[in-house]
C-alpha cells in the first residue's frame, strides 16, 4: 500500500509542476522593448543599440537572440516576467553568440 501511496504522491506532484510550467509560459508578459531594455543594461549597450533578431519561451525563462547596431550578436536569458514571479525578472545572464552563458557570474 505504501507503494501505491508513492506512486500517486509522484504523479500529483508532476502533474502539477508540468501545470506551472504552463501557466509560466502562458502567461509571460515580457516585451519585445522590455527583453531589449534588460539585455542592453546587462550587456552594456544602450537599447537603440540592439535589435532583436528572435525569442522563445520555455516554462519561466525567455531566451532571445540579440545583435548590437556593432555587428556583434549575443544570446540571453531573462527569468520571469510571468504570472508566477508577478511581472517581476532577474537580472538577464548574457553572452556572445555560440559561447556558453555564465549563469552565475558570481562564481
Amino acid at each position: 500500500m505504501n507503494g501505491l501511496n508513492t506512486c500517486t504522491c509522484a504523479v500529483v506532484l508532476s502533474l502539477a509542476l508540468s501545470g506551472c510550467t504552463s501557466l509560466a509560459s502562458g502567461t509571460n508578459s515580457l516585451s519585445d522593448d522590455r527583453i531589449r531594455s534588460e539585455s542592453a543594461g546587462a550587456l552594456g549597450y544602450d537599447p537603440a543599440e540592439l535589435t532583436l533578431v528572435s525569442r522563445r519561451t520555455e516554462g519561466t525563462n525567455t531566451y532571445a537572440s540579440l545583435k548590437a547596431a556593432d555587428g556583434k550578436e549575443f544570446t540571453c536569458i531573462i527569468n520571469g516576467g510571468n504570472l508566477l514571479s508577478l511581472g517581476m525578472t532577474n537580472p538577464p545572464a548574457c553572452g556572445r553568440k555560440g559561447e556558453a552563458i555564465n549563469a552565475n557570474p558570481l562564481r
